[in-house]
């Protein structure tokens, strides 16, 4: 449903104002060609509020002591939750052929942890599972796997473990056969004992404080996101990986994304035949 924007009031620079204000709290950045595209996003949530002006949702979300719930609310909106399992398995192989072998190989008895730091409905960090399942890692009880999403209704979904055809696109049926179970005629849930090796939480890559742990893990997963960012945006959330990353480290993006023009901390290296961004020594 589109609102009607003259009802609801919108004054001259209010948008620019809403769409700055979410910029910086989420990095999402809506040019001046999507600003519609983000004011229908936030009209359910204005009318929902009962406020008949866009001016006094941003101030609201700028100054009101119940901006943390609506800032939820605002996430769960404008989040971009697309994902499937098996999406550019190159750098999941790399990882749990490779780089987690030899990662064990010089810290013998230690834990490696992998964040995957906009997991959306879950499919990213399950396929890393899946993969360090066949690969023989998963059950040594050497691996923590994270996941989070500034989505809390994304998150929700993950901790359901139940998916839709959709999701399955790049998955062979033998994988999914032996993954998940069908838990009615279209969807499929899975499997627990996997399910259960993935700690699954919200936050927000431009709140490093929702973030510091989470960062200080081995190897981070944060593809698909810097695509919807600012440079600055970008910038800011790879600073903050650098800074809490131990050494060395191994940061995933897409394949379509590039950091060689935003940070000095990590060096791009091919590993396996895909790339990886990896900070080095302290």
């Amino acid at each position: 449903m589109r609102f009607d924007s003259e009802i609801l009031g919108i004054p001259v620079g209010t948008e620019r104002l809403l769409r700055d204000l979410v910029h910086d709290r989420t990095g999402l950045f809506f040019d001046d060609s999507k600003l519609d595209s983000l004011m229908d996003k936030l009209s359910p949530l204005v009318v929902r509020r009962g406020f008949h002006s866009f001016l006094d949702y941003y101030y609201l979300l700028k100054y009101d002591e119940d901006a943390v719930l609506e800032w939820r609310h605002v996430m769960n909106a404008i989040s971009i939750g697309e994902t499937y399992f098996w999406r550019e398995f190159d750098q999941i192989r790399a990882l749990s052929e490779t780089i987690v072998p030899q990662w064990f190989s010089a810290n013998p008895g230690k834990t490696l942890r992998i964040w995957s730091a906009a997991c959306a409905s879950g499919e990213e960090p399950l396929t890393i599972a899946m993969a360090l399942y066949e690969a023989g890692w998963l059950d040594r009880g050497l691996i923590e796997i994270c996941a989070s999403d500034a989505s809390s209704a994304a998150i929700e979904k993950a901790m359901g473990g139940v998916y839709r055809e959709r999701s399955f696109r790049n998955l062979s049926p033998e994988r999914r056969s032996k993954y998940f179970q069908a838990d009615s005629p279209t969807t499929w849930r899975i499997r627990p004992d996997l399910h259960s090796k993935i700690a699954f939480s919200v936050a927000n890559l431009m709140n490093e404080s929702e973030i510091q742990t989470l960062a200080s893990s081995h190897v981070i997963f944060c593809r698909n996101v810097f695509i919807y960012f600012s440079q600055a945006a970008i910038s800011r959330t790879v600073q903050s990986f650098a800074k809490f990353m131990p050494s060395p480290g191994y940061l995933f993006v897409a394949t379509s994304e590039s950091l060689l023009r935003l940070t000095t901390e990590f060096s791009l290296e091919d590993v396996d035949d895909a790339f990886v961004y990896i900070k080095g020594s302290d």
